[in-house]
C-alpha cells in the first residue's frame, strides 16, 4: 500500500464520516437533554429523501437542503411531542418514526417520481460542488505534504467543513455557554433546573431543533453524495451515529473519533472487496459488514464505562 492509496482511504473516511458525525452530534445534544433518540435513522432517511426530490424538481441542492431540514425538524417535534409533551416512552416514540421514515418515503416517492421510491438523478447544482482550497493545485507537486492537502483536506463539499467546524461549535455550547449548562443540567437532574425556574420542556425541545437540524444536514449529504436517494440509503447510519456516541461518552471530540474510526472502516470495506491473509481470503461480505460488526462489539460494552446522562430517557413530571 503507497502513500497516495492511504490519502485517498484516508479522503473516503472523511466523506464517509461526515453523515455520522453531524447525526452523532444529533444524538449529543437530544441525549445531554435527557432525550433518547432512535429515530435519528428515520430523521436521516426522511431528510435524504426530501432533499433528494426537491433538488431533483428544482435542479438546486440549497432548496433541497432547506427541504431535508424541514422534513427532519417535522419528525423532531413529532417525537417531542410524544416523549416530552404526552411523556410517551422514548424508544417507542424513536423506533416508530424510523418505520414510518421506511415506509413514507417509498410509497411517496413511487407516487411523485415512478421510480421504485428513488428520485431522478442529481447533476449540476442539484449536488453540492466540492471546495479547492487555496493553493491546493500549486501544493499538489510538493512531496508528501502536497498530496495530504491536495486530496486530504481540500475537495471535500461545504456540509463537510461545516460538519468538522460544528465539533469545536458543539463543545464551546456545551460547555462554555450558559444554554449549553442549562442543557447539561436537564439530562442530569431535571428537577433541579425547574427548581431554579428554567423551563425544562423548552430546553429538551431546543435539543431536539438542534438534532433536526443537524439530521436534516447530513441526510441531504446523503442524497447530494449518491445523486439522488434510494430506498433505504441510510442503511443503518442513524443506529451507527448511535453507537459512535456511546463510544465517544457523550462528548464532542471524542464523536469526531469515533466517526473517523466508522468512517475508515467503511472505505477500507469498499476499497478492498476481498483482502488475502495468507492462505485464507476475507470475503467483501466481511468487509462490508465491518462497521457494523464494530457496532455490536461497542454496544456489547468493549468500551469502558460508559455513562450516560442520568435523566436520559426519563419522561419529566413537574411537581406540584
Amino acid at each position: 500500500m503507497d502513500y497516495l492509496t492511504i490519502i485517498q482511504i484516508l479522503d473516503s473516511s472523511v466523506r464517509l464520516a461526515t453523515p455520522l458525525l453531524l447525526t452523532c452530534l444529533a444524538g449529543l445534544f437530544s441525549e445531554r437533554a435527557g432525550v433518547v433518540d432512535i429515530g435519528l435513522e428515520g430523521k436521516l432517511l426522511i431528510a435524504a429523501f426530501l432533499s433528494g426530490a426537491a433538488a431533483a424538481v428544482t435542479g438546486s441542492i440549497w432548496i433541497g437542503l432547506l427541504a431535508g431540514v424541514a422534513g427532519s425538524l417535522a419528525f423532531s417535534m413529532i417525537h417531542g411531542l410524544a416523549s416530552i409533551t404526552f411523556k410517551g416512552d422514548q424508544l417507542i416514540s424513536g423506533v416508530a418514526l424510523n418505520f414510518l421514515a421506511a415506509g413514507l418515503t417509498v410509497v411517496v416517492g413511487q407516487s411523485w417520481f415512478q421510480l421504485g421510491g428513488r428520485t431522478p438523478s442529481l447533476s449540476g447544482d442539484g449536488r453540492f460542488a466540492p471546495w479547492n482550497l487555496p493553493f491546493s493545485d500549486a501544493m499538489a507537486k510538493i512531496p508528501v505534504i502536497g498530496p495530504a492537502y491536495d486530496e486530504l483536506i481540500s475537495g471535500h463539499t461545504a456540509l463537510t467543513y461545516l460538519a468538522l467546524l460544528a465539533v469545536p461549535l458543539s463543545w464551546w455550547v456545551l460547555y462554555r455557554s450558559r444554554f449549553g449548562l442549562r442543557l447539561r443540567a436537564v439530562g442530569e437532574n431535571p428537577s433541579a433546573v425547574d427548581t431554579a425556574g428554567i423551563s425544562v420542556v423548552r430546553l429538551r425541545y431546543a435539543a431536539l431543533v438542534i438534532a433536526g437540524v443537524l439530521c436534516g444536514l447530513a441526510g441531504t449529504y446523503l442524497a447530494s453524495l449518491a445523486a439522488g436517494f434510494v430506498k433505504d440509503m441510510s442503511a443503518g447510519r442513524g443506529y451507527i451515529a448511535l453507537a459512535a456516541l456511546i463510544f465517544a461518552k457523550w462528548r464532542p471530540w471524542y464523536a469526531l473519533w469515533a466517526t473517523l474510526l466508522f468512517g475508515l472502516l467503511e472505505a477500507i470495506g469498499n476499497r478492498y472487496q476481498s483482502i488475502a491473509l495468507g492462505d485464507i481470503v476475507i470475503p467483501v461480505q466481511f468487509m462490508q459488514a465491518l462497521p457494523y460488526i464494530l457496532t455490536v462489539i461497542i454496544l456489547a460494552g468493549f468500551v469502558g464505562k460508559a455513562i450516560p446522562p442520568r435523566a436520559s430517557g426519563q419522561s419529566y413530571v413537574k411537581e406540584r
